[in-house]
């Protein structure tokens, strides 16, 4: 009787002892995983902050909302028109300084000259409509302008032309659709006539991104 109660005792305190030492055990095998899970979920984050562009692909023509498409208002082709016209003379003298291609730099100036007198041109029929004409660019505008200025020399000519082809796409829209479905009787012929120029620049701007290095 004596030596079965003894063994019961050893056998209850093997027990124990093996629960003691079971438990360290769990807890390692899953601190582990609670410790990695963040660092597992955070990862994707990384690439997608490294990978995100210095700069939005946008035109500065930042108003064309609340028109039914191919029904632009007065107010959008005004609003449009000089925010492009005052993008493309700010860009234009960045791009004869920075830029290192010599074509770029003699379209800056094209640009420069255009855009000037496409403003005087039209700024007369926009004052007799009596819509309000922007007098600064707006954020979309500013940022494509900062870039430029921020773009280091062996970058500046790519993004000078990638602006210059949204800029050039967007107002030819804008102009055509004007043109044809616009409600000022002043204003139309005068919008029919700029599109010619701004498909020539659109085609200039095509031809200079053909001729960049690869």
């Amino acid at each position: 009787m004596k030596h079965t109660v003894l063994l019961a005792l050893a056998a209850a305190s093997a027990l124990s002892l093996a629960a003691c030492q079971k438990k360290p055990e769990t807890a390692a095998a899953v601190a582990p995983e609670a410790a990695t899970a963040p660092e597992v979920a955070a990862a994707p984050a990384a690439p997608e902050a490294a990978s995100a562009p210095a700069y939005t692909l946008v035109s500065p023509i930042e108003v064309v909302v609340g028109a039914p498409a191919g029904h632009p208002t007065t107010g959008t082709l005004i609003a449009g028109v000089t925010l492009t016209d005052m993008y493309q003379v700010q860009a234009g003298k960045i791009a004869q300084t920075k830029a290192q291609a010599q074509g770029v730099k003699d379209f800056g100036k094209m640009m420069v000259t255009d855009h000037t007198a496409m403003s005087n041109q039209m700024k007369q029929l926009f004052v007799a409509a009596k819509e309000k004409v922007p007098t600064e660019l707006g954020p979309r505008g500013k940022g494509m302008i900062d870039a430029l200025n921020a773009a280091s020399p062996a970058d500046f000519d790519k993004l000078y032309l990638d602006q210059q082809q949204a800029a050039q796409k967007a107002e030819l829209s804008l102009l055509q659709d004007y043109a044809n479905a616009g409600e000022s009787a002043d204003i139309k012929p005068a919008a029919a006539k700029a599109v010619p120029k701004v498909q020539a620049h659109l085609a200039k701007v095509q031809e200079l991104q053909a001729a960049q290095p690869r």
